[in-house]
Formats: structure tokens, sequence, C-alpha cells
């Protein structure tokens, strides 16, 4: 359960912010998103393979 305690006079949209701030750094709507369906170990793999080959290429080309 997260807590943003309000300061005296704070802007409620102010607060607001810092709990969305936080909401999005526990990492929880990822976590549903990706569970929403089943992705094979595989495909997860696979996927990682590409990117870090995304990756490579980029800072290769910054050289």
């Amino acid at each position: 359960m997260l807590i943003v305690p309000v300061k005296e006079g704070e802007n409620i949209e102010r607060a607001l912010k810092r709990y969305k701030k936080k909401f999005d750094k526990t990492g929880v709507m990822r976590e549903l998103r990706a569970r929403k369906e089943f992705i094979k170990p595989s495909v997860i793999d696979r996927q990682d393979n590409i990117k870090a080959a995304y990756k490579q290429r980029l800072n290769s080309a910054e050289l």
C-alpha cells in the first residue's frame, strides 16, 4: 500500500503527481499486463536476444 503524506498547504495535484510517480516505480501495472497472457520462455529469450542485438548495433554505430 502506497502512502503519500500531503504537506501543509501543498497542492493536491502535486501530491497526486508524487503518488503516480511512486506507483510507476513499483511496477504493478507492468506485472499485471505481463500476467494477462502467458508467453513461452523461448519467446521471451528470443525477444531478449533481439533487444540485445539492437542495442549492440546502436552502440557500435555511435563509435
